[in-house]
């Protein structure tokens, strides 16, 4: 599939991306979508609005943020990426969030956050083994409810060095989810906060070697 991944300009690409972000997460409640009008005034003040579009110019991915200050310290936000399904496993999301940084990069962001759910691995690993990010911080019920997220920190100048390896965290897991059991997503939960709340930052989530019914949560520990 030819794409091409820019800055989406006008009534008509912001609304279709709109459109796609409420297909991929299936959301049927109004307060739940992205309002085109947001999309309008985040790409004339400092915000990011990033689409992938197919040969006919039909949006097939959608990311977009916003500018952020913690401690003094300018960062760039990415609150959601979404891609149609035709187009997964493509590396279109990879696309968009490098495209993001550009734009992030632009208003003087040295960093771009964003969280994630820690017990999709699929996600983890886009996140923290392709891009390269560091989760930071736990999030417990981030949106309301059981939503945890871990939030993670993406240099966008540097790639991530190596630090002090700190105890890992092993689970059981399926092809698609860590910890898929109530019991186990509970000892999950508490560990990862408990690793977090010392210090650690989560590195990587992989396969155990030789044991592909369980995941390790790789942490280093942070810099004094």
């Amino acid at each position: 599939m030819e794409l091409s991944v820019r800055e989406l300009d006008g009534l008509a690409e912001w609304t279709a991306a709109a459109r796609l972000y409420r297909s991929v997460f299936g959301y049927e409640e109004p307060e739940y979508g992205v309002s085109p009008r947001l999309l309008a005034a985040l790409r004339e003040n400092s915000g990011s609005v990033i689409g992938a579009l197919g040969p006919s110019g039909e949006v097939v991915g959608f990311c977009y943020g916003f500018s952020a200050v913690d401690g003094g310290e300018l960062y760039h936000y990415s609150q959601a990426a979404v891609v149609a399904p035709e187009a997964q496993s493509l590396g279109v999301g990879r696309r968009l969030k490098q495209a993001q940084a550009e734009v992030a990069r632009g208003t003087g962001a040295r960093t771009m956050r964003w969280t994630f759910d820690p017990y999709a691995l699929r996600n983890a690993h886009f996140n923290l083994a392709v891009l390269g990010a560091t989760g930071v911080r736990f999030m417990p019920g981030y949106y309301g409810g059981d939503t945890d997220r871990i939030l993670v920190s993406w240099d966008l100048w540097h790639a991530r060095k190596s630090g002090v390896p700190g105890p890992p965290v092993q689970t059981p897991a399926d092809p698609r989810f860590a910890a898929p059991s109530l019991s186990d997503r509970a000892r999950l939960r508490a560990s990862l906060q408990e690793r977090f709340a010392s210090g650690g930052r989560l590195v990587g989530v992989a396969r155990v070697p030789g044991a592909t019914d369980r995941v390790v949560y790789t942490f280093e520990n942070a810099e004094l």
